[in-house]
């Protein structure tokens, strides 16, 4: 049921990209790497990460204005040069950071529920375990209580 709800919210965070023209991003991308280095664990964590992506330093070739800074002039002035790449919006940044986290949470059900499956075969369901320990209770002395 809750790996359901999640593909449920994973696909509705991809419509959001779709249907706005923003991208869906590799898992390789510099901005979801930054953000997964950075292990956010509140909503706090994640907003800052937010602000530091999109008010991330300027390029060391530039002024405080972002114009690029040479030595000659090779654009008119009347042309503002910005060299600095092009930064996503609040939410495009949000709406990949959240793939990323559905994609994790999705990722560790899977594990769980192998470890589960595993764990079934080995030592057998609820009533098979149940029914070993009271095996198990009736073949000891009567004295002596269940640990």
């Amino acid at each position: 049921m809750a790996r359901a709800s999640l593909e449920e919210l994973r696909l509705d965070y991809e419509d959001y990209l779709r249907q706005r023209g923003l991208p869906p991003w590799p898992p390789d991308h510099p901005a979801l790497m930054r953000f997964k280095a950075r292990r956010c664990t509140t909503l706090a964590e994640v907003r800052a990460w937010v602000v530091d992506e999109r008010h991330g330093p300027p390029p060391a070739n530039t002024d405080k204005q972002g114009r690029a800074m040479s030595g000659k002039p090779s654009v008119s002035a009347s042309v503002q040069v910005c060299e600095r790449p092009c930064v996503p919006g609040s939410a495009e940044l949000v709406a990949n950071a959240a793939l990323s986290l559905l994609n994790l949470s999705c990722h560790l059900l899977d594990r769980q529920l192998a470890a589960q499956a595993a764990a079934f075969v080995e030592e057998g369901g609820f009533t098979e375990r149940l029914y070993r320990v009271r095996s198990q209770a009736r073949t000891r002395p009567s004295g002596k209580a269940c640990p």
